[in-house]
């Protein structure tokens, strides 16, 4: 298996399942109502809020390696839509897993001397290193989504 394989397989299962941590987004987040996506928890960012912040950099790798500039701005990456109801919840996920799906074909289709060449100026570094932040962001992002959940569930009780 080329490299650029291994990495679109390691990105697509923090999404959609079959890591050796058996955790991912779309199990976590299948049973979460919006009312559960937009609940602050103490001073936690809410699950709506970490969803779109690990997916605003999926969507602006995918910008990249479709030829245009990179320009994600970190300080963006936690201002989501608004989310009134279960249709705007549903439209964020199905943005999230449409992006993902996305990506992982980019990255698998990536040359893989590309890897080693960098995303955009100097200070992001390469494609392998943010492709592969990513990754590492969403598992940190995900573990607070799961911590979340059990607050959020603890306190109905």
């Amino acid at each position: 298996m080329k490299l650029t394989s291994q990495i679109a397989k390691n990105f697509r299962e923090i999404h959609f399942g079959g890591n050796w941590t058996y955790s991912n987004l779309a199990d976590h987040l299948k049973d979460v109502t919006w009312q559960q996506a937009i609940t602050k928890v103490e001073d936690f960012n809410t699950i709506a809020t970490l969803v779109f912040h690990s997916n605003y950099y999926v969507n602006a790798v995918i910008n990249v390696l479709k030829g245009n500039n990179f320009n994600a701005i970190d300080k963006e990456s936690f201002n989501h839509p608004p989310i009134h109801n279960q249709k705007d919840w549903e439209d964020l996920l199905n943005t999230v897993w449409t992006e993902a799906k996305e990506l992982e074909k980019l990255i698998e289709q990536l040359p893989e001397d590309k890897l080693w060449q960098n995303i955009g100026d100097a200070v992001w570094g390469n494609y392998y290193r943010n492709i592969h932040g990513i990754i590492e962001h969403t598992h940190y992002h995900l573990g607070q989504i799961v911590l979340i959940k059990k607050l959020l569930k603890k306190n109905k009780n």
